[in-house]
């Protein structure tokens, strides 16, 4: 922003604070009540009494007068204030043209200047004045026509020229009546200026609404108007007066404890009028905003305003501020009622403070603890801010408890302090549990549980605090004064600090728990899996040394899997739903063999590399010389052969040209297979895998949504039986032979 721009926005403000003042001088003015007491006073005898109806109507009109002022544009604000300090610079010279005349009068001497020093002086000293203001009121008026402005001259001409003091009297009036008339043909001349631009401003308003409507409007005049910024300034002024006027009357040194009376006795001395507490408002928002602000800067530096929040800007401390001094008649109230009434406020909204400072400083802290940033300065900003945070709260509550009797509101401010002293102190245990682990050399498989505990001790405390704040104001309402403010608190406070908080806890333990379920009923993969695998997990990127194996075959941290199953209940690879399947007692080893056979070439498992020509041995050959293919009948397992693997949600396998990875089939050679929706097969090898199997020739063969394939003189599926030849070393010559019924088929697959 160019100093220009400062400068005009500086003005902008500086500019309308007089008119805020006007309003607040018009609010505190009853002008009935004077009137009234004119009348008591002078039996109606006073003549101000007659001017009864006229000062009401001057007194509406300073109203209108300050909402003009108020929303006029800065360009016709500025020549106005030209305008009001011209007339002061004219009244000004008239002063001393008037005081140089009654010098003059007062000495009674008529000679020449020169030969009496002190008409000398005199008559110097208005000179000069008058000259100033001569030039003053040409620069600011932007003129060359200088004698507009020298009317007051003419008495200093006169007696210049030794004419007789009472003439010079009469040319004082003369003077006087000549720059009057200017300042009336100038008023005459714009007098329907007002009405102009009243016009103007009119237009323009209709085709806003019109266009934009009422919300735009609103939002364009609060941006231009600058309210915040303005209301602040006019309380600051206010309050400012108030602290003058207080030590100038008092002679003797203010003790320390009559310095904090003093502050809210000041403070309440400045919120009894609607504008007053509107500035008071405003100038609580930007001190919290500066607070905030500062926070930001202690924890990160010039890093924390490149990603600005804007949930944190002071915003909430205002509004609570003005909604508890509307609901509780803070205006009406007598200053020292008002001052005791304003510090309970001001205590609900240092808590607030301290409540946005923790909703800043938590995911710092936290983020620090789980990264590996050694930087010594960082830690010790936010591990001291926290401190200050569990310190603070806890003295604020001791200090209310020792100077207030206690009630329900001040109820609520202990209760927000002790909640905000139990957030910090979690968060920094929290932190040492993280800290702990990052010089650990291996990390702490149960830790994600041991932060779940510590996070559900302070939340059952927060709990137990909010029952607590309850039980108090349920008491409170039934054996003591009923009110509807009251009433509306409770239902509140029950609401979201009480019911909201009993159902999220209960949900995140139900949710907590199926989780664990759904782990304790997925079988363990043994050593031997693990190695054939030779993968890492696919959440964490680490190696595994014990995992779980999903219905759909996929190996995971048991620790990872649970905490992705408390974000959602699916595969973390291919997304199918995980639901927890009761298992009979010692069976958790069992499946877990079945899942994933041995592996000839454990180096290349789960990668879906061909082997070498060990793997083409151990191939069984039909007579037509073709391979046998497998596939398992349920997505939930899956039967690899030694020529490729399959990882997804089904398994799919082909010959040695072809691999099936996840849900799409990338094929090589002609003897490829199409994995999809529909398969349209080229070649007359091709075979056909799908819910749709579309067939070339006469050696393919479709079943159901999967297919199981053989060569032409293989017989498509009946009903219960299953053409499979078991390819797996361990069994006989025997096993060569097609299989007639499904018992036959070798326990390794199935």
């Amino acid at each position: 922003m160019a100093l220009k721009d400062k400068l005009e926005a500086v003005l902008n403000v500086g500019l309308r604070v007089p008119s805020i003042m006007l309003l607040e001088v018009l609010y505190r003015w009853d002008v009935s009540s004077f009137f009234q007491k004119i009348q008591r006073s002078s039996l109606n005898n006073n003549p101000l009494f007659q001017y009864k109806y006229l000062a009401l109507y001057l007194h509406y009109v300073g109203y209108i007068l300050s909402l003009v002022l108020l929303t006029l544009p800065r360009q016709h604000l500025v020549k106005l204030y030209l305008y009001v300090l011209t007339a002061l610079l004219l009244f000004a010279g008239h002063q001393v043209s008037r005081d140089y005349v009654r010098g003059e009068l007062d000495s009674g001497y008529e000679g020449p200047l020169y030969l009496e020093p002190l008409s000398m002086n005199r008559f110097t000293t208005a000179l000069i004045g008058q000259l100033v203001v001569c030039t003053l009121c040409s620069c600011v008026m932007q003129t060359k026509r200088i004698w507009l402005f020298s009317a007051h001259l003419l008495p200093l001409v006169a007696r210049l020229c030794l004419v007789h003091l009472e003439t010079i009297v009469f040319i004082n009036r003369f003077a006087m009546i000549f720059t009057g008339l200017e300042v009336i043909y100038f008023l005459a001349s714009n007098l329907l200026v007002p009405y102009k631009l009243a016009k103007t401003a009119y237009r323009e308003l209709v085709q806003v609404v019109e266009v934009y409507g009422l919300l735009a409007l609103g939002m364009s005049l609060w941006n231009q108007l600058v309210l915040p910024v303005l209301f602040m300034c006019f309380w600051l002024v206010l309050f400012a007066l108030q602290i003058y006027t207080y030590f100038s009357t008092r002679d003797q040194p203010t003790s320390r404890e009559r310095i904090l009376f003093l502050f809210l006795t000041s403070i309440a001395e400045c919120c009894c009028t609607p504008y007053s507490l509107l500035g008071l408002v405003f100038t609580v928002s930007f001190v919290a905003l500066g607070v905030l602000t500062l926070c930001k800067f202690y924890l990160q530096g010039y890093r924390a305003f490149m990603n600005d929040n804007t949930m944190h800007r002071g915003v909430t401390e205002g509004i609570t501020l003005l909604i508890l001094a509307v609901q509780t008649g803070l205006i009406e109230l007598q200053v020292i009622h008002r001052a005791f009434l304003l510090s309970i406020i001001l205590f609900i909204v240092v808590a607030s403070i301290l409540q946005s400072m923790l909703e800043i400083a938590d995911p710092i802290v936290l983020a620090l603890g789980a990264s590996r940033d050694k930087s010594l300065w960082k830690h010790f900003r936010a591990v001291s801010l926290c401190l200050f945070l569990l310190i603070f709260p806890a003295y604020m509550a001791y200090m209310i408890c020792q100077f207030f009797h206690m009630d329900f509101w001040l109820l609520i401010i202990i209760s927000s302090s002790i909640l905000t002293s139990l957030q910090v102190l979690g968060t920094l245990l929290i932190y040492i549990l993280f800290m702990v682990e990052e010089f650990r050399k291996e990390p702490v498989e149960n830790m994600d549980d041991v932060i779940y505990y510590v996070n559900g001790t302070y939340r059952l405390l927060e709990f137990l605090v909010a029952l607590v704040v309850v039980a108090y104001g349920v008491s409170e309402t039934v054996f003591g004064e009923w009110t509807v403010m009251g009433s509306t608190i409770i239902f509140i406070h029950s609401y979201y600090n009480v019911w909201l908080r009993a159902q999220l806890g209960w949900q995140s333990f139900l949710l907590r728990r199926d989780a664990v379920n759904k782990i304790k009923s997925l079988p363990t993969a043994s050593d031997r899996q693990l190695e054939q695998y030779n993968d890492i997990c696919a959440i964490c990127y680490q190696d595994m040394k014990s995992a779980v194996i999903t219905p759909c075959s996929h190996f995971f941290h048991a620790g990872c899997l649970k905490k992705w199953l408390y974000v959602q209940e699916t595969c973390p690879l291919c997304h199918k739903q995980l639901k927890s399947q009761p298992q009979a007692a010692g069976a958790s080893a069992a499946p877990a063999q079945d899942i994933l056979p041995a592996n000839p070439n454990p180096a290349e498992a789960g990668h879906g590399e061909p082997v070498g020509s060990e793997a083409e041995g151990d191939k069984t050959i039909t007579e037509n010389g073709v391979p046998l293919e497998e596939c398992q009948a349920g997505p939930s397992s899956a039967l690899p052969k030694p020529e490729g693997r399959a990882l997804g949600t089904q398994c799919l396998e082909g010959q040695a040209e072809g691999r099936a990875l996840g849900t799409q089939c990338l094929e090589g050679q002609a003897e490829g297979r199409a994995l999809g929706t529909q398969c349209l097969e080229g070649q007359a090898e091709g075979r056909a895998l799908g819910t749709q199997c579309l067939e070339g020739q006469a050696e393919g063969r479709a079943l159901g949504t999967q297919c199981l394939e053989g060569r032409g003189n293989a017989p498509s599926q009946g009903s219960g039986e299953s053409y499979l030849r078991c390819r797996h070393p361990q069994r006989s010559a025997a096993s060569s032979s097609p299989a007639t019924t499904t018992s036959s088929i070798c326990s390794a697959c199935f």
